[in-house]
């Protein structure tokens, strides 16, 4: 989904309430001796607690089951926290701008900032189309964060480098498994139709090999929250009818009337609907979540 603008705070009133009571706040005392993070999302937050265990205190702003990300209104709490963290995790790409807009009125000089689309090493302005922003669904960008976060974790902790080092490899290795499922799903699937109604995993249903058979236009209109048009509307209607694409891809934190439309219209053809998220299922770390995702869209796919 395109990052839309965000109500937040003024740095100033964000500021007043946040340190009130509060002294020193520009250089916090640590004393648990833990390394503070911050993480845009829960997703990011997740894969943070899993590199550094119980080394690492993590905040993650948006952490709620039912909370659209783009829905985010920062209060006082996330400036404090920002104000005292020794690393902040975010998306990037025009996802989460309300970090750099906070972190400017943090007074935070020496936090590390992990930006994951910059870490992706991905074209952020690519010559045709546009930058997909959802990058915890392209597990290659997941596995080069991981790395980033364990050796930033060791640079401010280098007494505990070797925990986070074996941290890190588990999680490599499960990110790795994702991978070869991944491997194993386009060996039958490549070149299958698929429908989303957002850009939200295309990242994963790209390296299943699938075709993405949507209207441009129409998950356009959707992730930007405006109507989509009579006419793109039965041509992607169309798809379900005329058996174009073996499975739908919605997001599942976000609706409407023509999402709903689509998702019926996609359950009367027979064709598998499949939710995807942008933030963690309750109950869910990102590998359990990234493990059922995958298994699901395989079962689609059979």
């Amino acid at each position: 989904m395109r990052a839309k603008t965000l109500p937040i705070l003024s740095v100033g009133v964000a500021l007043s309430l946040a340190l009130a009571g509060c002294s020193a706040a520009s250089s916090p005392q640590k004393e648990d001796g833990l390394i503070h993070v911050v993480a845009s999302t829960d997703v990011y937050g997740d894969i943070a607690k899993q590199i550094g265990g119980d080394r690492v205190s993590v905040t993650s702003i948006i952490s709620n089951a039912s909370q659209d990300p783009h829905s985010y209104e920062a209060d006082a709490q996330v400036q404090l926290s920002l104000s005292k963290a020794d690393v902040v995790i975010q998306n990037g790409g025009g996802y989460d701008d309300f970090v750099d807009t906070l972190l400017k009125g943090a007074n935070n000089p020496t936090v590390a900032l992990l930006n994951a689309a910059t870490v992706s090493g991905y074209d952020q302005t690519p010559p045709t189309g546009e930058f997909n922003e959802h990058l915890w669904y392209d597990f290659t960008t997941v596995t080069k964060v991981a790395a980033k976060i364990e050796s930033t974790f060791a640079r401010l902790d280098p007494k505990h480098a070797s925990t986070f080092a074996a941290y890190g490899a588990t999680f490599s290795s499960a990110v790795s498994t994702l991978e070869s499922s991944e491997a194993s799903i386009k060996a039958f699937a490549a070149g299958e139709g698929a429908a989303i109604t957002e850009p939200v995993p295309l990242y994963l249903l790209d390296a299943l090999g699938l075709v993405n058979k949507t209207p441009e236009k129409f998950s356009a209109a959707i992730e930007g929250g405006t109507d989509v048009s009579p006419l793109v509307l039965t041509e992607t209607l169309a798809l379900f009818s005329g058996h174009a694409v073996k499975l739908l891809a919605y997001n599942a934190q976000t609706g409407g009337p023509q999402t709903e439309q689509v998702i019926a219209a996609a359950k009367k053809a027979g064709v598998a609907v499949v939710p995807v998220r942008e933030t963690l299922p309750a109950g869910k770390d990102y590998l359990e979540w990234m493990t059922d995702t995958v298994a699901a869209i395989s079962a689609a796919l059979k």
